[in-house]
């Protein structure tokens, strides 16, 4: 058995090393070590005698999940399709398979303040292009972002919409936009419309008219990639019961992107938990 697990932070190692010692082979993708590596000092952790910086016992944590033989991936983790018995998880740079995925990605970043976000949501706007391309065939639709992640929700939509729009939001466009899509680089004022998004408003005046306005910022987020596999998601935060699953089996969660005490220990006994529910799923198929 392969788990994949998104996430190198306390949850995502500790899951990492849980299935491992279970007998999976593991490979843990994150483009970063998360928001560890902001903590400058932990000296309420078990084990701390010194405090410790939070990049250092990020450090330490991955050096020993590497001894056991842990594969870490670094990569941008753009999308994530499965049928409850094999995932594919789409990076920047490789296509990673298994047979369980384990979502230790951190809590969900918040989103633009820009006027019209939240109004619209659900409403014209959206942060799931695989969730809701669908509803816009043969429509204009926009995604706001300015990196890969962007990049991705604008191929997502192309199938279906009549005309793709990409607001860098005053950023630089990533490379590698297809020519049929317009790039509008200016900084974006407000998001308008009456029952539903009828337009993007920038700060210089000038408009575009669009039917649904897609959010790619940065990275994708928690949310973001669970909603891509039809995943749970309350307020931000991925519901899932005592054994780390989700509504979609093969698929768990654990740390921030669950809620409740945004600490390492929590973290760490969460991550722990998704790697033996990892395990026992493993010997049930057998």
């Amino acid at each position: 058995m392969h788990v994949l697990i998104i996430g190198a932070g306390p949850a995502g190692v500790s899951a990492a090393l849980y299935a491992r010692r279970g007998g999976a082979d593991v490979t843990v993708i994150a483009k970063e070590i998360g928001a560890l590596k902001a903590a400058e000092t932990i000296e309420n952790y078990y084990g701390i005698e010194e405090p410790v910086s939070g990049s250092e016992l990020a450090r330490r944590g991955i050096a020993g999940a590497r001894r056991l033989g842990i594969t870490f991936v670094t990569d941008e983790v753009l999308g994530i399709t499965g049928d409850g018995t094999s995932f594919a998880v789409e990076g920047k740079n490789e296509l990673y398979t298994g047979d369980a995925v384990v979502l230790a990605t951190g809590a969900t970043r918040k989103t633009l303040s820009i006027p019209g976000i939240r109004e619209f949501t659900g409403r014209g706007v959206s942060s799931c292009a695989v969730c809701d391309a669908f509803f816009y065939r043969g429509k204009t639709t926009s995604v706001i972002g300015a990196g890969e992640y962007a990049l991705h929700e604008v191929q997502v939509l192309l199938p279906h919409a009549a005309k793709v729009q990409l607001l860098t939001n005053g950023g630089e466009p990533p490379s590698g936009v297809p020519p049929e899509v317009a790039v509008y680089t200016e900084r974006i004022a407000r998001i308008e419309g009456d029952r539903r998004v009828a337009r993007v408003v920038f700060a210089d005046g000038t408009t575009a008219n669009t039917a649904g306005v897609f959010l790619a910022i940065g990275t994708a987020g928690t949310a973001e990639l669970a909603r891509k596999l039809g995943v749970l998601v309350e307020d931000g935060k991925i519901v899932v019961n005592a054994q780390m699953e989700t509504n979609v089996p093969g698929v768990y969660a654990a740390g921030d992107c669950t809620g409740g005490l945004l600490q390492i220990v929590k973290a760490a006994y969460e991550g722990a938990q998704a790697g033996l529910s990892t395990v026992r799923c493993m010997h049930k198929k057998k």
